[in-house]
């Protein structure tokens, strides 16, 4: 008797289905090994992610102090030292990228979700945000270099971050665009039949009701690019000193732990593990921060 009749039988009578299963059956038994195949699949794709985060806590978190953050880095044979000016030259450069990549990444989101999703531009449009998610990073920095530091006759902060932006756009577009694509039809149908025109149903509806998905892809995209190194070996370059301007090159946390850890002096590789964990757990901070402001509100 299959399930379907079985139940039927049951509302007929008046008695109350049996819902529990057998481990005998067929089902409950393929359920089970599933599930445990899906545990067991998940425990040994972690074991890469716990044993770096394990590495980095052990080796560099042993050389955290308040030193890291103010000082500068040591040179060669010198004990101690930080990289305070690392940190600052990350977080300028990154948010140098968030200035340039968000308000063109969430305009073209606009577009390609609700202006002209199936015009040839839009369609042109997707297609090369979507190839440019998989471009090599430092093909990235190869082109602003040519483009920006020859022109501006210097690395500079503001190269390195036209790289990251570069790298952090098809990012903010393409889940700009999945989120605006999210909000219920119904809503927008409602603000236009009350009177709003297409720009007032856009900027009053659309996106304050998208709002938690384009923050997560903006925090996605910002996670990204904290970490790249490439694209700033052509920019930014590295500098032992505090960023004074923008138009000088700038320090950077994923730069210094390449410098760094290619250095025969215990004192250095001991900061480059140090610089390593603070990385990570900036990169961690984001990464956080995009589930929560993508968690749904109810």
């Amino acid at each position: 008797m299959t399930d379907k009749a079985y139940l039927e039988m049951s509302i007929a009578t008046g008695k109350s289905p049996n819902l529990s299963h057998s481990w005998s059956e067929g089902r409950a038994m393929s359920n089970a090994m599933l599930t445990i195949g899906a545990w067991v699949v998940a425990i040994l794709a972690s074991i890469p992610l716990f044993s770096v985060l394990y590495m980095l806590i052990v080796e560099g978190g042993s050389r955290l102090s308040l030193e890291l953050f103010t000082d500068l880095p040591p040179a060669g044979f010198e004990l101690g030292g930080g990289f305070g000016n690392a940190i600052v030259g990350t977080l300028v450069m990154v948010a140098i990228a968030a200035a340039i990549s968000i308000p063109i990444g969430v305009l073209a989101a606009v577009y390609l979700s609700e202006l002209g999703p199936n015009t040839k531009i839009g369609r042109t449009s997707r297609f090369l945000a979507k190839v440019l998610t998989g471009f090599p990073s430092i093909l990235a920095g190869v082109f602003v270099y040519a483009v920006v530091v020859l022109a501006m006759g210097t690395y500079s902060a503001i190269a390195g971050g036209i790289a990251l932006a570069i790298l952090m756009l098809p990012t903010v577009v393409l889940t700009s665009e999945e989120a605006l694509k999210m909000v219920p039809r119904k809503m927008k149908d409602a603000a236009l039949g009350i009177g709003c025109t297409r720009t007032q149903m856009i900027w009053k509806v659309v996106l304050p009701t998208a709002l938690p998905g384009i923050l997560t892809g903006v925090m996605l995209g910002i996670a990204r690019v904290s970490g790249e190194s490439a694209p700033l070996l052509f920019t930014a370059l590295f500098s032992n000193y505090w960023l004074n301007s923008l138009r000088e090159p700038a320090a950077s946390l994923s730069i210094l732990i390449y410098n760094f850890s290619s250095m025969p002096f215990e004192n250095q590789i001991q900061l480059a593990w140090a610089a390593s964990l603070v990385l990570v757990l900036i990169v961690l901070v984001f990464n956080v921060a995009s589930r929560l402001l993508g968690r749904p509100k109810y």
